[in-house]
């Protein structure tokens, strides 16, 4: 079997390729450039030193790439169970209040508070039922 279906497309679960496979124009670029790394970054240097703004930024981006987030600091309580993420919750709340956070962190973190109140939750019924199993 090939992988797919009657109609020709590729069964569930087959993306067609293995994975890390590259496709053909990828390995033809990657064959034309070979050999030829260090003369292009030398010559983007050159080009970004005399005040090409596209090279400069390509420089610039590989010496420093812009973050994609940065790390927040503010008082979170601790979570040792599921209703202490209602806590938690409040202080995220009140961190955007306060301006410690921005609305757009704060939708992250609460992600992450989310996540691991699910967790709690899980631990505290797996005990539950354990306890009722050994009744």
């Amino acid at each position: 079997m090939n992988g797919r279906s009657a109609d020709g497309t590729f069964t569930t679960g087959n993306t067609g390729r293995p994975a890390g496979a590259r496709n053909r124009t990828t390995m033809a670029v990657l064959g034309l450039l070979e050999g030829q790394a260090e003369a292009l970054t030398h010559r983007a240097v050159e080009l970004a030193l005399g005040g090409d703004t596209v090279a400069l930024r390509l420089c610039l981006d590989r010496i420093a790439p812009p973050r994609k987030d940065n790390p927040v600091q503010f008082a979170l309580p601790r979570m040792a169970t599921a209703h202490d993420a209602a806590q938690a919750a409040g202080a995220v709340l009140e961190a955007v209040a306060e301006g410690e956070l921005t609305p757009t962190e704060a939708v992250q973190v609460m992600g992450l508070v989310d996540s691991y109140r699910r967790t709690l939750e899980t631990s505290e019924l797996e005990a539950r039922v354990a306890a009722l199993e050994d009744r």
